[in-house]
């Protein structure tokens, strides 16, 4: 069997047309003599003629009109290149029949060749999530998280009438998705900057799995994330929430829950994960199910926090988290928590201000944010503070502390303790 030889031209045009702006199709042929058949195959990719190198058929990689996408352009054709001559090896060494139909189809196979660019985007996005979740990579948080970012996908094709396929995520795709986020949408910078995130992930695994070569979407910029003001609660905070009387016992469970968590610095998520067997001579010995290379986190259990746990038997009264954090705001205001704060959130350059009642801004995370806040407040460092919380990354455990005005006042007023004689008034 012959070896046959491959090369790649261009769909249009040819002649005077070499110079021509306009983007056309790069084409992979070869012919197959024994069939007297030439086989061409459409690449998918585009380049301007003007930054073809038609003597060697490539994109041009020098020079005034090479094309900003030539490197990644060049890498994707040749993947059709190294294909063909993988599987003539291949039909070789097996004294196969190197046929045009076993190319085309490995083709169609190898290159997912799908009739909807829709179908592979959201098909690949699918396949992304199947795999995290499989190898337990993910919690059933960051789950909600990939699901919720699929969803605004949706929603910004259908509004905006974007198609998106592997090709269409570009510079264009970027600038029209931050405006449909932010200004329709209405998302805040941290929103924005987590989603954006989220979604440079996927298309990094896309990249490394063959679903693209086009790698426009790592210089996608984020919105600068400001750390907002949120509530952490002080000592004289949790005496009053164990000290005040429910007229509803479910208010007193949900209350119990959140100070458990205040104690411990526990994730919500975690508190399932109690039971008597992991509570060993005043710690909690908790393993993390979702990483199991983990080694046990031990955490030691106060009086109060014993206390709650001997109230319910070790098995605290759980509900789910959305429902916790609506009844949660119901204890805060119970036990009198109903005067205003201002919330500030960051909106592209604008800072957007908003006045509440303090419980409004309570939740399962105020809990722990409460925890770090007030460890910190008392000089432990950082490195105890996330051998309690877990915490790996110590820029994210500092983004939960809180510093308040009163903070601040007795930090300088502690630090600055200077003996001196009152002057008196100069007339």
């Amino acid at each position: 069997m012959s070896t046959l030889r491959s090369t790649f031209v261009l769909k249009e045009p040819q002649g005077k047309g070499k110079e021509s702006n306009k983007e056309t199709l790069i084409l992979f042929r070869c012919n197959f003599k024994n069939e007297g058949k030439r086989f061409i195959y459409s690449t998918g990719e585009r380049i301007a003629p003007k930054s073809w190198d038609f003597k060697n058929r490539q994109p041009m990689l020098h020079g005034p009109n090479r094309s900003n996408l030539a490197s990644s352009i060049r890498m994707q054709i040749n993947r059709y290149k190294d294909k063909f001559e993988e599987l003539q090896a291949i039909c070789k060494s097996m004294d196969r029949d190197f046929t045009s139909k076993v190319l085309k189809d490995e083709f169609d196979k190898e290159f997912k060749r799908l009739p909807n660019a829709k179908n592979l985007f959201f098909e690949a996005y699918d396949e992304f999530m199947d795999f995290k979740k499989k190898i337990g990579d993910w919690s059933p948080s960051t789950v909600k998280r990939y699901d919720n970012i699929k969803n605004i996908l949706e929603d910004f094709e259908g509004d905006r009438k974007y198609k998106l396929s592997f090709n269409t995520i570009d510079n264009r795709f970027h600038a029209e998705f931050t405006d449909y986020c932010m200004n329709y949408k209405g998302h805040v910078n941290n929103t924005f900057s987590r989603n954006v995130g989220l979604f440079k992930t996927f298309m990094g695994w896309a990249l490394e799995n063959g679903y693209t070569y086009r790698d426009d979407f790592r210089k996608f910029k984020k919105k600068k994330v400001v750390v907002t003001n949120q509530i952490a609660l002080d000592l004289k905070d949790l005496d009053v929430l164990m000290k005040h009387e429910f007229k509803n016992k479910s208010l007193e469970r949900i209350r119990d829950v959140f100070v458990f968590a205040c104690v411990t610095g526990m994730r919500f998520g975690e508190l399932k994960l109690i039971s008597p067997e992991n509570v060993i001579d005043g710690e909690l010995h908790l393993k993390e199910e979702k990483n199991s290379e983990k080694e046990v986190r031990r955490i030691p259990l106060n009086d109060l926090a014993m206390f709650i746990l001997r109230k319910y038997d070790f098995d605290l009264p759980l509900i789910a988290n959305q429902k916790h954090n609506e009844y949660i705001k119901d204890v805060f205001e119970a036990a009198g928590y109903t005067h205003d704060v201002e919330k500030v959130v960051t909106k592209g350059k604008e800072s957007i201000r908003e006045v509440m009642p303090f419980y409004k801004r309570i939740s399962s995370h105020t809990a722990r944010r409460t925890f770090i806040t007030m460890m910190k407040k008392k000089g432990f460092s950082d490195k105890l503070i996330a051998s309690i919380s877990g915490h790996s990354d110590m820029k994210t455990l500092n983004q939960y502390y809180q510093v308040d005005d009163v903070a601040k006042s007795e930090a300088v007023k502690d630090v600055f303790k200077v003996d001196f004689e009152p002057l008196k008034k100069v007339d």
